[in-house]
């Protein structure tokens, strides 16, 4: 009888799982709490993404899980460009409040994947009346440049069975399933809308396809 792990599929997932390698590992106090750190470098970039574990997650069913992109401005600085920043904040609270979950911290992200430089220049476009698809495209550079199939990789070597996942953004949900990581419920992260983001906010949900909910 052939071994279903001899098959092409699980040949396929297991050379993706591959395509990442622990670096480096340590023990995080925050003041959301304690989170065991893994860097995980993606192999054919050099890419450096970090993951804060809280509790037992491995051969884990439904477990919460943030895919976050990086973006300096929001995360750092507090921004009130995008919902970034509010957004990583909430996400460690709900992991903290369940003490059991994953936040993937996607590193050269910035700028939904343009990096910062650009990400300024793209701003600058934005006051002039641009969103921030037309102000990509206008600086030759695509609209979204990110890749998520290392994240699901990351999420292979931790062991993770299935997801609840907090995220509006389509892309994140079907990378996932394209992996073969079931996402059980999307988890709403409500943000306030402001006068600074709120054209941000509609071009996501207008252009990309972001989920929206009305109490979001």
């Amino acid at each position: 009888m052939k071994n279903v792990s001899d098959s092409p599929a699980a040949t396929a997932e297991a050379a993706h799982e591959e395509c990442v390698e622990l670096v480096a590992k340590a023990t995080i106090p925050t003041r959301y709490g304690v989170f065991e750190s893994h860097v995980y470098r993606v192999k054919s970039t050099g890419a450096e993404h970090l993951t804060l574990v809280m509790g037992d997650v491995a051969h884990g069913e439904s477990v919460l899980c943030r895919l976050h992109s990086e973006c300096v401005t929001g995360d750092v600085f507090g921004s009130y460009r995008c919902d970034c920043g509010e957004q990583l904040d909430l996400a460690m609270r709900y992991i903290a409040a369940e003490n059991r979950g994953i936040l993937l911290y996607l590193r050269g992200h910035e700028g939904r994947g343009i990096g910062l430089a650009n990400k300024i220049r793209a701003y600058a476009l934005q006051e002039q009346g641009y969103d921030t698809v037309d102000a990509n495209l206008h600086l030759g550079l695509p609209d979204d440049a990110r890749e998520y199939d290392s994240a699901a990789a990351i999420l292979r070597a931790l062991d993770v069975r299935s997801v609840r996942l907090m995220s509006n953004n389509p892309s994140k949900f079907d990378t996932l399933l394209k992996h073969d990581i079931p996402v059980c419920e999307r988890v709403a992260l409500a943000i306030p809308v402001r006068e600074e983001n709120e054209r941000y906010i509609k071009t996501k949900q207008v252009r990309f396809g972001h989920y929206f909910d009305e109490n979001e």
